[in-house]
């Protein structure tokens, strides 16, 4: 299996453009046992890197954003003099990103630490952001999440219970816009988490919920990364 892996990987690097469906399988099937004298994989991630900054626009006022944009937190104190625009959520304490997706194949890591609670994905164009909501596929919102600790789920209907053997301190997210997946990974252990399959027919946006502070024990930021380098 391990030549055939290594022979379609080399392939991959001789071509310019790759087809959609067979990176994401690439991706998903060979993410958790890919040897490590192997790198093609990490040369295609670095192609799709996506340049993922958080916007303050639509930012929740009980968050806090990091000067570079990077990191999000919660803080129990909302925020004053914040405009009340329609991008901004104001039931949901989440944040999107700057730049939306309504084509291609993007890949972005979130630092998730040891907190104890958290969500991330994308959420489509339309939804709901003043109201009280359901965060499901149905509603716009594809995410993967981890609640009490020790908790993890897809937020399908009903939620997917996810076993996950190594606790992420990071999660790498792909998205293959056409193809229609959105796909998790445990950049800790380079492990698949998890694939959503759907029709995206609107701009997609990266999306990232940090939980409410629970004292100081979800206290510590979501943070996006520049992507793992394995060598």
């Amino acid at each position: 299996m391990l030549k055939d892996v290594k022979s379609t990987l080399e392939k991959c690097e001789k071509v310019k453009t790759m087809e959609v469906t067979s990176v994401s399988i690439q991706l998903e099937k060979n993410f958790s046992n890919f040897p490590r004298q192997y790198f093609a994989l990490r040369k295609i991630l670095k192609q799709l890197i996506a340049d993922v900054t958080l916007d303050p626009e639509t930012a929740h006022p009980n968050l806090v954003l990091s000067e570079d944009r990077k990191s999000v937190k919660f803080v129990e104190t909302r925020l004053r003099d914040l405009p009340d625009t329609p991008r901004r959520f104001t039931f949901y304490p989440c944040v999107l990103a700057t730049e939306g997706f309504t084509s291609g194949r993007h890949y972005w890591e979130v630092e998730v630490g040891d907190k104890t609670h958290w969500a991330v994905g994308v959420c489509r164009d339309s939804v709901s952001r003043k109201g009280e909501l359901t965060p499901l596929p149905e509603t716009g919102y594809w995410r993967v999440r981890l609640w009490n600790g020790d908790k993890y789920a897809a937020t399908t209907t009903p939620f997917t219970p996810l076993h996950i053997k190594v606790k992420p301190k990071r999660v790498g997210i792909f998205l293959d816009y056409e193809a229609g997946t959105l796909s998790f990974y445990n950049v800790t252990d380079r492990s698949h988490i998890y694939t959503f399959t759907d029709t995206f027919t609107e701009k997609l946006w990266p999306l990232f919920y940090p939980g409410i502070r629970a004292g100081r024990k979800n206290a510590a930021p979501l943070t996006i990364r520049p992507p793992t380098d394995w060598e």
